[in-house]
């Protein structure tokens, strides 16, 4: 697969919940900094979406979406600075939207609202590359165009089947607005720009397809068909840093995310990374962590213990309405 399918896989990126929404103004819409991943796309009349300052709200017409990243509360309204309501106050006060008549209907605000979880450093990393507000646009004959358009037409109406067509297209949704950010964004990951460079692509790939098999850069520099020397330049101009360096960070993302599932033991994540034995794995994991993976995966249960105690992602912040 390629690079950006692999780092999807990997975070197990999911549409946790989806809701299509018709308001007639006055309304406004406040969501939870816990989200981590918000999308909003607006498929009649105007909304405008902020943070922390109304003056500085994004504008949002029929076919243009964003993408909110989680930790700070955004709201999203008819109007910049429009009072704005918690999703279960905003779905009472909003819940005969779809029956309007025919004149409160033009007056109305159609938009929909999509919350996605991620998991693991792998999902950090996508999160990270992205700015804390993107908007897109979605011409006429842009795909994101007519997956949103797609999207609200199934949830016009519950049809049998839905919630297996709106995870697709969901999934299709997300793919889309994160490849028109990083081909349009100068944040996109290094691992992303360097996989469209035919020189270096070729190895990047091989090395996300097999973690597990022991690298040589002379092998990586034959299957980008250059010499060893050229490729390592290559390699760490586009990288910032040496192709067997970029293996073993690799390796040690995928590690840290096996370690946190608490499944797998030491043995098996030594075997799914490319160690000869789990004691070959702990001395690596030492030199880049500073301790050894049995204490950092303690360490990382007793976090996820604690913040299980409290509101998180999959609490009550990412209900939409």
């Amino acid at each position: 697969m390629d690079l950006l399918q692999d780092h999807l896989t990997r975070a197990r990126a999911s549409g946790g919940v989806f809701a299509r929404t018709v308001a007639e103004p006055p309304w406004g819409l406040r969501l939870s900094g816990t989200i981590q991943l918000a999308l909003h796309a607006v498929v009649q009349g105007r909304a405008w979406l902020w943070l922390d300052d109304p003056q500085d709200a994004l504008e949002l017409a029929p076919g243009e979406l964003a993408l909110v990243r989680g930790g700070i509360d955004h709201h999203i309204a008819h109007e910049p600075g429009a009072a704005c309501l918690e999703p279960e106050e905003f779905k009472a006060r909003h819940a005969d939207g779809e029956h309007s008549d025919d004149r409160q209907a033009q007056r109305s605000t159609v938009f929909l609202c999509g919350a996605y979880q991620f998991s693991g450093d792998v999902g950090e990393g996508l999160l990270g590359a992205l700015p804390q507000v993107l908007p897109l646009s979605a011409a006429v004959g842009d795909p994101l165009h007519d997956a949103i358009g797609m999207v609200s037409r199934e949830l016009a109406a519950a049809e049998p089947g839905q919630q297996t067509v709106l995870d697709r297209l969901l999934d299709v949704l997300l793919v889309l607005a994160i490849r028109t950010s990083f081909r349009t964004s100068g944040s996109a990951p290094r691992w992303f720009r360097a996989s469209s460079d035919p020189r270096l692509g070729a190895a990047l790939q091989a090395m996300h397809d097999d973690a597990t098999r022991p690298w040589t850069v002379p092998e990586l520099a034959a299957l980008s068909g250059l010499s060893r020397a050229a490729f390592a330049r290559s390699f760490q101009r586009a990288l910032g840093q040496a192709p067997m360096q970029y293996l073993t960070d690799w390796r040690m993302t995928l590690a840290r995310d096996y370690l946190r599932a608490g499944q797998p033991t030491l043995a098996e994540v030594a075997e799914r990374t490319g160690y000869g034995s789990p004691y070959a794995f702990a001395a690596a994991f030492r030199r880049h962590h500073g301790q050894p993976p049995g204490v950092w995966r303690r360490q990382q249960e007793e976090q996820t213990a604690l913040l299980g105690a409290g509101p998180g992602p999959g609490g009550d912040g990412v209900h939409f309405v």
